[in-house]
């Protein structure tokens, strides 16, 4: 499988400047259950600005840097069988598909679950820049909805490929 000119999934990792240590700090399930408090977070300190104007931007900086520190924020878990660090997993496992090729039907639920996230983004700035929170709900809903989805499939992804390579199953603790 050829890596496409643009792939969005490898770019968030390039990103997010993920190494290993920082896949097994993030396996821990405190890091994955308290990532969903980005986009909430993100939008009170964007939803802000009508109370702080301009200084608004110390907090998107703030949920920013919570964005990055995040994945690195806890400690390696002491187990990862679990359904929140089989979901690091399945990502890392996700993102090493041009090496190590997965079944089709993942890749095409996992860019379909992107879309469904993707999508959401538009209500949720429309909801943002408009402040009518209604349509930034709905756009949340999208977004966290579709992520959360992703992540469940990313453990179906795990448990499928966990024994194709070495490296996989000794994620399993």
């Amino acid at each position: 499988m050829a890596r496409h000119w643009f792939d969005l999934f490898a770019l968030s990792e390039r990103l997010m400047r993920m190494d290993d240590a920082a896949w097994a700090r993030h396996a821990n399930p405190w890091s994955v259950y308290s990532r969903m408090s980005v986009l909430p977070l993100m939008t009170l300190a964007i939803w802000s600005r009508i109370w702080l104007g301009w200084v608004a931007l110390l907090p998107v900086l703030l949920v920013l840097l919570w964005t990055w520190l995040n994945p690195r924020a806890f400690s390696r878990p002491a187990g990862t069988d679990n359904w929140a660090s089989r979901g690091t997993f399945g990502e890392r496992v996700f993102l090493n598909r041009v090496q190590v090729p997965v079944p089709q039907h993942h890749v095409k639920w996992a860019m379909g679950l992107a879309w469904v996230s993707g999508i959401g983004v538009l209500p949720w700035v429309f909801g943002l820049w408009t402040l009518n929170p209604g349509i930034t709900l709905a756009g949340l809903t999208l977004m966290i909805g579709g992520k959360l989805w992703f992540v469940d499939r990313m453990v179906w992804l795990y448990q499928d490929m966990q024994e194709k390579h070495p490296d996989y199953a000794r994620w399993l603790l």
